[in-house]
């Protein structure tokens, strides 16, 4: 591409247009323009580590070249002690590519206890909420290759059928938000290069080495595998196969869902049919994990070991009432009835 007769290098401010003359960083943009490929306003999560921080910069010149307005928010989930001051000096570093981010603060008290998924939670309901407020329905994140890969020995490890081992996909929904993951062909050593040639600055998380942490232990079992010859290309093949058999799989929970439930706007439930039930088991698995998701309004699905109980106690026709995934859920004679619980 000549940089001269590009219209991104004439519509960018002159601090990115020199940082986009970079070969290595040019290149690297056009992947992530063909990968996120959207022509509605965004916002994007940023944490001041090298991967949101890319995509921060990314993000804006995307934004300016398709004329979108984008928002940028840094999430202080204050953890540690130095985040809240970390996220400032985020702050400072983006007014340099010309973002004018927002700080969003995790408040209230925070759980010894799954610490990183509550992490989450909280991060994904401030950024709904600040997105709502704005009328933007996507929202983009900086996962990344070696993330893809993570997530998918993680998975492994924890027993996860084929939903689970892929589920960090490029777009995925949550009400009527589209979370977009717009990095998942490019390498965290990508990022790090772009945060270091743009901003020469990025925030190192000490929590990523703590060894108590799965996510730790995964990532230096593949540095180990790396190390000893494995093809990213091919895992990511695979990754992609499996993607392919899930699609499969999604096309018969949502035609399950469609035929055999009914969601009433009045009472604000939905009704399971008894032929809802009559399916293959990853069928009913996932059409019932969906529904509870949907009703309940969570980012995240019920443990997967609740649902199984649930569904083994639908087989016999006893009346049953019980609480999961922030649902009321009740058999009355053949009918399932799903609320949300108060």
């Amino acid at each position: 591409m000549s940089l001269k007769n590009s219209s991104v290098i004439i519509k960018i401010p002159n601090i990115l247009k020199v940082k986009l003359r970079n070969k290595r960083i040019n290149k690297l943009y056009q992947k992530f323009k063909k990968s996120l490929n959207l022509n509605e306003n965004f916002s994007v999560a940023v944490s001041g580590g090298p991967d949101s921080l890319a995509l921060a910069f990314l993000a804006r010149i995307y934004s300016i070249e398709k004329k979108l307005e984008a928002k940028f928010f840094i999430v202080d989930h204050r953890l540690r002690p130095e985040s809240t001051k970390e996220a400032k000096k985020v702050k400072d570093f983006l007014k340099k590519i010309f973002v004018k981010a927002e700080i969003l603060t995790w408040n209230g008290k925070k759980k010894s206890k799954n610490i990183q998924l509550n992490a989450r939670i909280a991060r994904y309901r401030l950024l709904f909420q600040k997105s709502e407020k704005s009328r933007i329905r996507n929202i983009l994140v900086g996962h990344h290759q070696d993330d893809l890969f993570e997530n998918f020995f993680i998975r492994m490890t924890r027993g996860s059928g084929l939903k689970g081992l892929i589920s960090l996909d490029k777009k995925t929904k949550v009400e009527d938000k589209n979370i977009l993951r717009p990095l998942l062909d490019l390498k965290k050593s990508d990022l790090v290069f772009i945060s270091k040639f743009v901003f020469n600055f990025y925030v190192d998380d000490p929590t990523n080495n703590i060894e108590k942490f799965q996510r730790t232990k995964i990532r230096k079992f593949l540095n180990l595998l790396q190390k000893n010859g494995l093809d990213n290309n091919k895992l990511s093949k695979t990754i992609q196969n499996l993607k392919r058999s899930n699609y499969v799989v999604d096309f018969y929970v949502n035609k399950n869902i469609t035929k055999n439930s009914f969601y009433s706007d009045r009472s604000n439930k939905l009704f399971l049919k008894k032929n809802f039930f009559q399916q293959p088991y990853e069928i009913v698995f996932r059409s019932l994990s969906e529904s509870l998701r949907l009703i309940g309004k969570n980012y995240y699905s019920a443990r997967g070991k609740k649902l199984d109980r649930l569904i083994c106690n639908f087989e016999n026709n006893h009346p049953l009432k019980v609480t999961l995934g922030g649902c009321i859920i009740e058999k009355i004679n053949q009918t399932v009835i799903i609320s949300k619980e108060n």
